[in-house]
């Protein structure tokens, strides 16, 4: 399958481990990479986008990062804008006035990219978490474009799987937020998948990070089609839910795709209302960027061997597909607990499929 040149092979959390485990003379990173030799302070000040848009920020992001980072002897200081890019900055400058060895930040509609700018004319290095950042020295996130692939291939799938001909299936795309880079990425990479098997977009609203506007743009779409839809490709499991809650009111039953693994997403993977969600581990992810700012701090030059297209470091971490069959993996994992999943009428289909 064709790729973008954005991303490469993907690594997994401890290749990318090994990967920044020692210090490189790399020329490429020389100049990125040399203001931590400048860096007085301590401490990885993290910018945390929001609550509302996905559970992991708070839940898993937070604690992960901070476990690693202070083990590691560094002190932090883990903020969140609460999806305010006016408190993003706030928050940044009261940040970088106390002292920033590092800067970590999840980008907010683009309120990162000013932030970059500032901490690295005091010389502190930025890591781009998770999401891109224009001017940021290093970039760490999931394979974007795989997440996308294994979304659309679960559309894919699953029309198959009800015998329908993708090629003349009726398919609405529900996009994330196009102020947020990885959105693209999303898109890019479900397109490729789905286009190759003929499913051409009959709706495609506005995208959004956001379920109930998820839901009310789908509603419209739906509308617009005559209640007619074979499947539904959705960014991420927040906006999927919304989407199913639209698709449960008219009595349909369609693939839809999502991310995340969050718990609402798990939930309607076991009632077979979301055909599957792209599990990322965040402590894989956490890792892997604390890794590379551990580094940074200790005025190391980390060596990455793979670049976005205008030529910053990515390191990249493989996303995994999870079906009915596979929730209990993620439960074992720690990234859900069968306790919050299995209630109300999912405890039939977490008996089904053995989750506990």
């Amino acid at each position: 399958m064709k790729r973008s040149s954005m991303v490469s092979l993907a690594v997994l959390a401890s290749a990318a481990a090994l990967v920044l485990a020692g210090c490189s003379g790399n020329g490429d990173n020389n100049s990125k990479s040399g203001s931590a030799a400048k860096a007085s302070s301590k401490t990885a000040c993290v910018i945390l986008p929001d609550a509302a848009s996905s559970p992991r920020w708070e839940g898993m992001d937070r604690p992960d990062l901070k476990q690693a980072l202070e083990s590691a002897g560094f002190k932090t200081d883990i903020q969140n804008a609460q999806g305010d890019t006016s408190k993003y900055a706030t928050i940044a400058d009261q940040e970088l006035s106390k002292g920033c060895g590092v800067m970590l930040l999840v980008d907010y509609n683009g309120a990162g990219v000013s932030v970059a700018k500032k901490a690295k004319a005091q010389g502190i290095p930025v890591i781009a978490y998770d999401r891109p950042i224009a001017g940021a020295d290093y970039y760490v996130s999931f394979d974007n474009e795989k997440v996308g692939e294994l979304e659309g291939q679960a559309i894919v799938d699953g029309l198959k799987a009800e015998g329908k001909d993708p090629a003349t299936a009726t398919v609405v795309y529900m996009g994330g937020d196009p102020t947020d880079g990885n959105a693209k990425m999303f898109h890019d990479g479900a397109a490729e998948v789905m286009t190759a098997a003929g499913i051409k977009p009959a709706k495609e609203p506005p995208g959004v990070w956001d379920g109930a506007k998820s839901a009310t743009n789908f509603e419209q779409a739906l509308t617009a089609l005559g209640g007619k839809v074979d499947a539904v490709w959705v960014a991420n499991d927040t906006n999927a839910a919304g989407v199913i809650s639209v698709l449960d009111k008219n009595n349909l039953k369609v693939p839809v795709s999502g991310q995340d693994a969050s718990t609402e997403g798990l939930q309607n993977v076991l009632l077979g209302k979301q055909t599957g969600t792209v599990w990322k581990h965040v402590p894989d992810e956490a890792k892997a960027a604390s890794d590379l700012a551990i580094q940074l701090l200790k005025g190391q030059k980390p060596s990455v061997d793979k670049k976005l297209d205008d030529g910053t470091p990515y390191i990249a971490v493989t996303p995994v597909l999870v079906g009915p069959k596979d929730v209990e993996k993620v439960v074992q994992a720690g990234d859900a607990k069968a306790s919050d999943l299995c209630t109300g009428a999912v405890a039939a289909a977490c008996a089904t499929y053995g989750v506990k």
